[in-house]
């Protein structure tokens, strides 16, 4: 788990409140929105600069439907576990009762290469949350989501890697790629021959190379 003295909440990031009804009583929540839940749920960090000084996140209910954006302070979190945490510990180990489900057999089938091959990767999405708490909104149709954080554009050898994986995983597996200016779908990025929808703190913007903020076009 990182320190939070340390570490700046990024994207993808889940987030425990210490207090969820303080934290939140300035918002107008969704009926589906349990605080006394939230103690023991996390919430997922997400791209949004608008509001200097607080946390983009999002609340996650049951369904797709059943989403929710807000912000937070940075003082009101108590607990934070990193995408790689998730990786790093093999979080997926210890819950036998997904071992059966396609995305679960998938992280299982990649971690080690992905290891092996240098990549700096974590998981994300529902198995990224279900696997840091006790609800599980896994499916057998779920896609399995990483992240994989490449300050410079990954080497011919990374890509190479990355793509045998997700054509070989059992099952589908989203990998977006978090540069230092916004992140991207790798698989965009593979079939378009470079172009990307980058998505940024300030929006999505259309980009030639997202390593380098100057060629990208809103």
């Amino acid at each position: 788990m990182a320190s939070l003295n340390l570490y700046s909440p990024a994207p993808h990031d889940l987030v425990w409140l210490d207090d969820p009804a303080s934290a939140l009583e300035r918002d107008a929540l969704p009926a589906w929105v349990s605080l006394p839940a939230l103690r023991d749920t996390p919430l997922v960090v997400r791209r949004d600069g608008r509001r200097q000084g607080e946390i983009p996140v999002g609340l996650r209910g049951l369904t797709r439907a059943e989403r929710f954006g807000t912000w937070i302070a940075p003082a009101a979190i108590r607990r934070l576990v990193t995408p790689m945490d998730l990786a790093a510990q093999r979080a997926w180990r210890v819950r036998p009762e997904l071992a059966a489900l396609p995305a679960i057999r998938a992280l299982a089938a990649i971690a080690d290469p992905l290891d092996a091959g240098g990549i700096r990767w974590g998981v994300t999405g529902s198995a990224g949350f279900t696997l840091a708490c006790a609800r599980n909104v896994l499916h057998a149709g779920s896609d399995l989501d990483l992240i994989v954080r490449a300050d410079r554009p990954l080497p011919p050898g990374h890509l190479y890697l990355l793509g045998e994986l997700q054509r070989t995983a059992p099952a589908r597996v989203d990998i977006q790629v978090a540069t230092p200016y916004g992140g991207f779908s790798l698989l965009e990025r593979l079939r378009g021959g470079g172009r990307v929808l980058l998505k940024t703190d300030h929006g999505p913007r259309l980009c030639d190379d997202p390593w380098q903020p100057a060629p990208c076009r809103s």
